[in-house]
């Protein structure tokens, strides 16, 4: 099959791509290795060709994971990967040094089974380390060929424009959904004018406009066990809005993963969301979401089932947002330190 395409970078993909985390990380007990392989073939039948990983997603589990199951049809897809965000005497860690960069490189090409990585992320900003200096060893890295084009996540407009300054950026990755608009702030438009594609990841806001939200009773070891807006007090006045949400998905026609995918794409030629899943029916779905056409009058009522305080809660712990170098929105509700 084939999908209409978008360009990140130099690279033409699949208008939407499959944020491949959840198969290994962070909402509660992956699926099995066998599972996944099958998703993720699955993805690349229907025709997705970016496919997104990292070296925290599952301690290195998420790219072993590739490596095993799709490297055989390497030349089916685009493959992107990311650094600084590692694993550090066990533990999740942060390092944005060059030596530590080039430590997780080459781990991840070990365990991804391949020499080359397309697009190689730096996935948060270490504000200990000069941007300069980080993109610098993404630089040597493609120099010697490991890598092929760079880019940035959950990063500033300014910072953007820095690491743009000592190499071209292909690509910024930052949640983006209709819930969360932090992008829209000055990143989204920062990488039209400097011809930077935008990834948004959590295009369906981490299940919350794809129908898996309705109460905290969330699995052990699910991140949204302690994001404010996804506990109370904070969830059940939030699924106030994602009720008309629903509901309008249902008068046009669409689930509400579709919408909310459709939504992201109407923002702009430069962007393709990433949703994640375990399911291959939910796959399928969300896939299907790249030929929804929304009017004007559709984008508009979206835009105003979340106008205003219709979402509650800090995006993320102050412990996570202390990573975070995009920007916040005015009035914006952060968690105190």
């Amino acid at each position: 099959m084939t999908l209409p395409t978008r360009a990140i970078g130099p690279f033409r993909v699949s208008a939407i791509g499959l944020g491949c985390m959840n198969l290994s990380h962070a909402y509660g007990v992956p699926p099995s290795e066998e599972e996944g392989a099958k998703l993720l073939n699955r993805a690349i039948d229907l025709g997705v060709t970016f496919l997104d990983t990292a070296a925290l997603y599952g301690f290195g589990a998420n790219e072993r994971l590739l490596g095993k199951a799709v490297m055989h049809r390497r030349s089916e897809f685009t493959l992107a990967s990311k650094c600084v965000l590692d694993v550090i005497d066990g533990k999740r860690g942060l390092d944005g040094s060059p030596t530590a960069i080039a430590r997780t490189l080459d781990a991840a090409l070990e365990r991804l089974g391949t020499d080359h990585i397309d697009l190689y992320y730096l996935h948060r900003l270490d504000k200990k380390v000069p941007i300069e200096d980080s993109v610098g060893a993404l630089v040597r890295a493609k120099e010697a060929g490991k890598i092929g084009a760079i880019g940035l996540s959950e990063m500033s407009a300014d910072t953007i424009r820095r690491a743009q300054a000592v190499h071209p950026i292909a690509a910024v990755q930052t949640e983006y959904s209709p819930v969360v608009r932090n992008a829209e702030v000055a990143v989204l438009d920062t990488c039209r004018e400097v011809g930077i594609g935008f990834v948004a990841f959590s295009p369906v806001a981490r299940g919350l406009l794809a129908g898996a939200v309705h109460d905290a009773d969330y699995a052990e070891g699910d991140i949204r066990r302690n994001m404010p807006r996804f506990v109370e007090p904070n969830l059940s006045h939030n699924l106030n809005a994602v009720a008309a949400f629903d509901a309008l998905a249902e008068e046009l026609g669409a689930t509400p993963a579709q919408l909310a995918l459709a939504w992201v794409l109407a923002r702009g030629d430069h962007i393709v969301p990433i949703p994640g899943t375990r399911s291959i029916a939910h796959l399928e779905e969300n896939v299907a979401a790249a030929g929804i056409t929304l009017t004007p009058a559709a984008l508009d009522r979206i835009d105003a089932i979340f106008a205003g305080g219709a979402i509650r809660g800090a995006r993320y712990t102050a412990a996570m947002q202390a990573q975070i170098d995009t920007e916040t929105l005015p009035g914006e509700e952060l968690e105190p330190a």
